[in-house]
């Protein structure tokens, strides 16, 4: 018999999760990604801030599924779907075209970054989603300080060293927290020129609070604490211009500043990627501000039993995008598949979330958590935040390398992930020795330089 065929969009949580729970089924499993590899998002920020390295918090889709043999990796970019065939649409690396035809189709292939409409901020303000956006992030930030060291001007000086965070969600506190703990105990000693310590990390954010799914009590701790490290917070702000000298910003009375910093990173919203346009065209399906297919109680889209929608890409019941959301989601929908082919004939139960709580982490030995009715900060919050993410980190050699890293740092400040490609300017490039003798124009000259 030709066994069931499941084509996964997604290797994100929801995808492994959804694969998971698959693993016993009767079926092929195709696992469609653009990246190779799965990436832990929640600690993108300690990858940007040199806590952890890249092979700390991404691991080896091939490697991380190694014992499901029944699973087919494969990178390439989902790019539509055609319900009426059953056959979703990819692009492969070289741009060449794939169809993967299917019985049932889960799409878990997360949001991106939102700019709300100013896709021009992009270049001059990066965002915190991929692994190479952290690294972006990394460089940006790193850089800055070599920046303000290399500079004889004490206003340039001081516009290398201020940094803007553009959102007061989790990655714009966590970040910000790191930031300043790279500035005050990190580099303390490494400049001859510069205080590092003197560097200004400040926070925009359009609401009344950072933080505010955390609830008003918890809001509140974590500005105390972002303050006591230093941090300016700047509530009911909303940015309006970037570039790569600064930021313009409104107020909430109207009035509009400019602020100078030569470094702005954008942790500031999220929305659904094309696939989830194309998606919802093709099966008629709604979409949320955002993007996010809307979905039936039981993950499906109306009228489309076959595709299930999950994780941070899903609108059901207002649920968070958090990696329990995904994670939840994507094993139900492996589970409702699994049911299906072992033909169990009970009305399936519509997915509920269970709430395991959120949790920020701050600085060192500062956290905020919240579970429920139980809400924790300080020391006990970072505690509790250490154990959800030693849990739920993919791979044993990940988790102890993370929790040495962890410690490293906790107890010295020192971060050994420190590295970046040096940026420079193809203006700037040094002239080419020509055979004849004057130095060619290296903007018109395309082979690389030889020796003369």
């Amino acid at each position: 018999m030709t066994p069931r065929r499941v084509v996964i969009l997604g290797g994100g949580f929801a995808g492994l999760f959804a694969v998971r729970a698959l693993r016993s089924a009767p079926v092929a499993v195709t696992l469609v990604d653009r990246c190779a590899h799965h990436l832990f998002q929640p600690l993108l920020y300690q990858c940007a801030s040199g806590i952890l390295s890249e092979g700390q918090i991404a691991q080896p889709l091939r490697a991380v599924l190694r014992r499901h043999p029944q699973v087919r990796c494969l990178q390439a970019t989902a790019t539509d779907v055609d319900v009426a065939r059953r056959v979703v649409h990819a692009r492969r690396l070289d741009g060449g075209g794939l169809e993967l035809p299917y019985d049932d189709l889960i799409v878990g292939i997360g949001v991106r970054q939102s700019y709300f409409g100013h896709d021009e901020f992009a270049p001059h303000a990066p965002g915190m989603k991929t692994l190479a956006d952290a690294l972006a992030v990394r460089t940006k930030i790193y850089q800055a300080f070599e920046m303000a060291e290399a500079s004889e001007d004490p206003q340039e000086r001081a516009q290398w060293l201020t940094f803007a965070l553009v959102g007061g969600g989790p990655t714009g506190v966590e970040l910000a927290g790191q930031i300043r703990e790279i500035a005050g105990h990190t580099l303390d000693r490494e400049f001859s020129a510069i205080d590092p310590g003197r560097a200004r990390v400040l926070v925009f954010d359009g609401s009344d609070g950072v933080l505010g799914a955390f609830g008003p009590v918890l809001s509140r701790k974590a500005a105390r604490t972002l303050d006591t490290l230093g941090v300016e917070v700047h509530l009911n702000s909303i940015v309006t211009a970037v570039d790569d000298r600064g930021l313009t910003v409104r107020r909430k009375n109207g009035d509009t500043d400019r602020v100078e910093a030569r470094t702005v990173l954008w942790t500031a919203g999220v929305e659904a990627p094309p696939l989830a346009t194309a998606l919802a065209r093709a099966t008629g399906a709604e979409q949320d501000r955002a993007g996010r297919v809307k979905v039936e109680p039981d993950l499906t889209i109306t009228g489309y039993p076959e595709i299930r929608v999950v994780g941070d890409l899903m609108s059901l019941d207002k649920l968070p995008g958090l990696a329990e959301v995904a994670m939840q989601s994507g094993a139900y929908a492996g589970r409702r598949i699994r049911h299906d082919v072992e033909g169990r004939t009970g009305k399936p139960r519509p997915f509920r979330y269970l709430d395991l709580g959120s949790a920020a982490y701050i600085s060192r030995g500062r956290a905020v958590v919240k579970m429920g009715r139980f809400h924790a900060s300080g020391l006990i919050g970072w505690l509790i935040w250490l154990f959800i993410h030693i849990v739920f980190l993919t791979g044993f050699r990940s988790r102890v390398g993370a929790l040495l890293s962890w410690a490293v740092v906790f107890a010295s400040g020192s971060r050994r992930e420190r590295a970046f490609p040096a940026a420079v300017p193809h203006s700037a490039a040094a002239p080419v020795l020509s055979p004849s003798g004057p130095p060619a124009d290296p903007v018109t000259r395309h082979e690389p330089p030889r020796p003369a």
